[in-house]
């Protein structure tokens, strides 16, 4: 389609809702105000995720100009935009310096961190710490990065930086124009950031081969919707221009392809994982397969 509908109306609802939530649900209950408003946020980066690789317009900055304003807060879409098309390097994914979405550290870093701060980030690779620690963790670390790009004359870091606080200052007077309590929006940020990281948490894993990096997670209920079905990761990182609602069609139909392709890095849904690892962590934080002095020496 010249113009993806699905995704087109989609984006519509999110605003939509963003507007229900502000200026209808506080009214009845902040509380429902908050948990919807958690999932609207949730969606729209997924949104945004899904602009990014060309939907739903053949242009891309009138694709964009229909989610530039981030509903979480946190992330300019243009810096998004920027470190997740690097990630799709699949060559790089999850090498701790040239994969910009990597939670795994060099093994020579780790080494030197505190206890303490071991300590937090072997809880960060929990499920239930990835939710409640994982959006404070990321963004510091997310925001240390890319004041270093500023001060080291990155004028793009730097551009997309005050495209966002524009944008950001409308978002924000909408909240205070409506009768939802900044306090409850700001919760409602976090954990719609929190929410996504459920997707993120083992989407891929360190692998000698780049071909068995990344995941599929069987899943078809509400989180599934919500993540835009990219909990079929594989089918993502092979086709990133296929748009959302044709990766479980897509699937369905080479299934044992792209199985053999991960080496069977499979989860039949998201229940699973957190039975498996709500408290348990996947993987050491020191990336296994990391280049060490030992192993460069050998």
């Amino acid at each position: 389609m010249r113009v993806e509908w699905p995704t087109l109306a989609l984006i519509a609802a999110s605003y939509l809702a963003l507007f229900i939530g502000l200026f209808w649900l506080p009214m009845i209950s902040t509380t429902l105000a908050m948990a919807v408003l958690i999932l609207v946020i949730t969606l729209q980066s997924s949104l945004q995720h899904e602009v990014l690789h060309g939907h739903p317009f053949a242009s891309r900055s009138l694709s964009e100009a229909l989610v530039f304003a981030s509903f979480n807060l946190c992330v300019p879409y243009q810096r998004f935009r920027d470190t997740h098309l690097a990630h799709h390097d699949d060559a790089n994914l999850t090498d701790p310096y040239d994969d910009p979405e990597s939670a795994y550290l060099d093994p020579a870093v780790w080494a030197r961190l505190p206890g303490w701060y071991r300590a937090v980030l072997k809880a960060n690779n929990t499920l239930l710490g990835r939710v409640v620690l994982g959006p404070l963790i990321g963004q510091i670390a997310f925001m240390a990065g890319d004041w270093r790009a500023i001060m080291a004359g990155d004028r793009a870091v730097l551009r997309a930086w005050l495209w966002h606080i524009p944008v950001t200052a409308v978002l924000m007077a909408l909240v205070f124009a409506s009768p939802m309590p900044l306090w409850a929006y700001l919760v409602a940020c976090y954990g719609g950031l929190g929410l996504l990281k459920i997707r993120t948490f083992l989407e891929h894993q360190a692998h000698a081969r780049a071909s068995g990096r990344t995941a599929i997670i069987e899943d078809r209920g509400p989180l599934a919707f919500l993540f835009l079905n990219n909990n079929l990761h594989v089918v993502h990182h092979m086709h990133p221009r296929l748009p959302w609602y044709r990766l479980p069609g897509h699937y369905r139909a080479n299934r044992d392809r792209y199985l053999a392709r991960n080496g069977g890095y499979a989860y039949p849904n998201y229940a699973t994982i957190a039975r498996r690892h709500l408290l348990r962590a996947k993987e050491p934080v020191a990336h296994p397969f990391f280049p060490t002095p030992e192993t460069q020496q050998k």
